[in-house]
């Protein structure tokens, strides 16, 4: 079952090299991992996971004087077979309360990064919270998105832009003022920033 699993960290070549280290679980290593921002979980598609059960994913950055500890990053499914991950939050994260607890075989100290997937039954992963470090990475990509959208359009817009003297009127066409176009604009970055999900309502 070892090679169901896959990984991808931008700039590096696909890793499958998962090592069963219990029953359930499986491990592979990150090698230098200091400068690694997000990373890639999937399915292989060699085989769906077993009816009923899914895969917890797992990180844990090196520590090489104590045990690994594992920071839940989300899961993969046969519904959701690939996932990406935030891990550079996970660093510097003192923060015990994020910490799992869990291990992985013997916990032998690692002077690499890890990850580690749980195959585990699909009731207990929908309860499962992530580190919300590791959940950045989604929101964070829509919010430059939306950011790019909306500069692009007042770039556009404005380019077209004259002064009210140059203007031939044009019974059949509409005006619209490029300060009513900025202030949209403004409000919009100030309401995304207070609220990514905000045009969700």
């Amino acid at each position: 079952m070892a090679n169901l699993f896959g990984l991808i960290v931008s700039g590096r070549l696909v890793q499958t090299n998962f090592e069963q280290v219990g029953e359930t679980q499986f491990l592979t290593v990150i090698s230098e991992a200091d400068n690694i921002n997000h990373i890639v979980v999937f399915l292989t598609g060699t085989q769906p996971f077993p009816d009923g059960l899914g895969g917890s994913v797992y990180f844990s950055w090196p520590e090489p004087t104590k045990p690994p500890t594992w920071h839940l990053l989300g899961n993969i499914t046969n519904g959701k077979p690939s996932a990406i991950f935030k891990i550079s939050g996970l660093k510097q994260s003192g923060d015990t309360a994020l910490q799992t607890g869990f291990t992985f075989g013997e916990q032998k100290m690692s002077h690499n990064a890890q990850i580690g997937i749980s195959v585990e039954p699909l009731t207990q992963i929908q309860g499962q919270v992530a580190n919300p470090s590791a959940e950045a990475s989604v929101l964070h990509s829509y919010m430059e998105f939306s950011q790019a959208m909306c500069e692009n359009l007042y770039n556009y817009a404005s380019s077209f832009a004259q002064s009210p003297s140059q203007i031939t009127p044009n019974p059949s066409e509409q005006y619209l003022p490029l300060s009513t176009l900025s202030k949209w604009y403004e409000n919009f970055s100030r309401r995304l920033q207070q609220n990514p999900n905000f045009w969700k309502k």
